[in-house]
């Protein structure tokens, strides 16, 4: 079973009910590798309200979306990391959306066109979608209060002091994602791996629509619409729903943090099944900076330090989206 967890006392000052939130997040976090946060502040709440302001821009013309496509959809563009990405046949996961970057909500962030994972985000315009970048801004920033909240909080938790991470993250590259998936139609299962497409739950079988993986960096933040389908990977080696409850925001944990923790954090796998209905989600993915040197924390496990931004490329250009771009960026700090 996925934990439900009220996560009000984290935005409180020390006290009793912190410490019981803190040890109730680590003690999910070491074990299932996934939980719900619910009580949150209305400032951050993804209430279906903020979900479908977001989601406006699903509704834009096919060529607004179109001039947003990522350079391996579309060779005559110049982005290649951030941007939209349509939904692909003959892969075990189908699905359209867009992913962008700090420079939505930080007019700070030093953006550089030379490395595609500090690139500009490409949008549309404020006429053709009025209020949505605003919106977008609102909702990336709350997205980070959190996180920061919640690494916090784990840090209490693994005995470290609370802004153990907090130096990692400043100027990090998180990314906000939109995703729509599609009712998959026939002719997309084409060319798939059957062996990843269509699994066996509760006794019948049922198609992917986002392959099973683990995430690759530190602290995924969801919200999802009321379509289920998501899964994680539960302790037995069963698949676990993770049910989309109203106003709620689903926590799971990366490789990266795994990896940092010493094993100590779990990174869960996890997919998403098909279904008759379209289905909506609202991944947030919590990433230090690009230059960040990833090194051992306080009596953890020791390994060689590394550079987030080439573990970052490294990781994803293993996903269908970005197979084929491993040679698009060379290491830049090691």
């Amino acid at each position: 079973m996925i934990p439900t967890l009220s996560v009000a006392a984290l935005f409180e000052g020390p006290g009793q009910a912190r410490g019981r939130c803190d040890r109730a997040l680590l003690d999910a976090a070491s074990t299932v590798g996934f939980l719900v946060l619910d009580d949150l502040p209305p400032r951050i709440a993804p209430t279906a309200a903020v979900r479908a302001e977001l989601l406006r821009i699903f509704s834009t013309e096919p060529a607004v979306r179109r001039r947003l496509w990522r350079r391996v959809f579309d060779p005559a563009h110049p982005n290649i990391y951030r941007g939209w990405f349509p939904a692909q046949s003959g892969a075990a996961t189908y699905k359209e959306g867009i992913d962008m970057g700090p420079d939505v909500a930080h007019d700070d962030f030093p953006v550089d066109a030379a490395d595609p994972l500090t690139e500009p985000t490409p949008l549309p315009s404020e006429a053709e979608l009025p209020g949505w970048r605003a919106a977008v801004r609102r909702y990336y920033l709350g997205m980070e209060s959190l996180a920061g909240a919640l690494t916090h909080a784990l840090a209490r938790g693994l005995g470290l002091p609370e802004t153990a991470f907090d130096a990692w993250f400043a100027g990090g590259l998180s990314t906000l994602r939109l995703i729509r998936y599609p009712v998959r139609p026939p002719e997309s299962f084409a060319g798939a791996p059957p062996g990843d497409t269509f699994v066996e739950h509760a006794g019948r079988s049922r198609h992917t629509i986002g392959m099973a993986h683990v995430d690759t960096g530190c602290l995924t933040l969801l919200a999802q619409d009321e379509v289920g389908g998501l899964q994680a990977r539960g302790l037995d080696g069963g698949w676990l729903d993770v049910p989309p409850l109203a106003d709620a925001v689903v926590v799971n944990f990366g490789a990266l943090l795994g990896r940092w923790t010493g094993g100590r954090i779990r990174a869960t796998e996890h997919r998403v099944l098909g279904s008759a209905e379209p289905r909506c989600s609202i991944p947030f993915f919590y990433e230090p900076r690009v230059d960040a040197r990833i090194a051992p924390l306080p009596g953890m496990p020791d390994f060689e330090p590394f550079v987030f931004g080439d573990y970052l490329w490294a990781a994803v250009t293993r996903f269908v989206e970005f197979r084929g771009l491993e040679d698009v960026r060379a290491p830049r700090h090691s």
